[in-house]
């Protein structure tokens, strides 16, 4: 029984984990950048430029503080793997989960029935869409290290 439960398995190699991550990272991160674009587009000019960058401020602090050590922690925790392949899903901890569920139902509540108006909520959303993006792309930098032959953890950064 537990040979077919193990088979079952989406087992792929660890390329693939950073490719995944790295996907779904980039791919959040416009996703939410392309709600608070949508939501800035009816202000003036000057409104939207001085929320974009309060929102750019918060992502830089987002990022340097949380999604960028947390993406270098990643990329190490799957270098480390003992085997090649390893479980589609394991492209982060198995503990972050539940932490992702609660961040998705946290940002639909907060568009569909937060009363706070949608150019401040703009503020959050590129905040965290941009600092997600640019962690996401850490994936990326360390495959192409690994790809020009550098040695593991170089291309993470440290």
């Amino acid at each position: 029984m537990l040979r077919f439960v193990q088979s079952l398995k989406p087992g792929v190699h660890k390329t693939w984990l950073q490719i995944c991550a790295g996907s779904i990272w980039l791919g959040v991160g416009v996703m939410l950048d392309s709600f608070a674009a949508r939501w800035l587009r009816p202000l003036q000019p000057l409104q939207q430029m001085l929320l974009v960058l309060a929102g750019l401020c918060l992502a830089a602090g987002i990022y340097a503080v949380g999604f960028s050590r947390l993406a270098k922690k990643n990329i190490q925790r799957i270098d480390a793997l003992k085997s090649e392949k390893a479980c589609l899903f394991a492209f982060q901890q198995w503990s972050s989960y539940p932490l992702v569920l609660v961040m998705v139902a946290l940002g639909i509540f907060l568009r569909v029935y937060s009363p706070l108006p949608k150019s401040w909520l703009a503020i959050l959303y590129l905040g965290i869409g941009s600092a997600l993006f640019a962690a996401g792309l850490h994936y990326f930098r360390q495959l192409a290290f690994h790809w020009r032959g550098c040695p593991v953890g170089e291309g993470a950064g440290g």
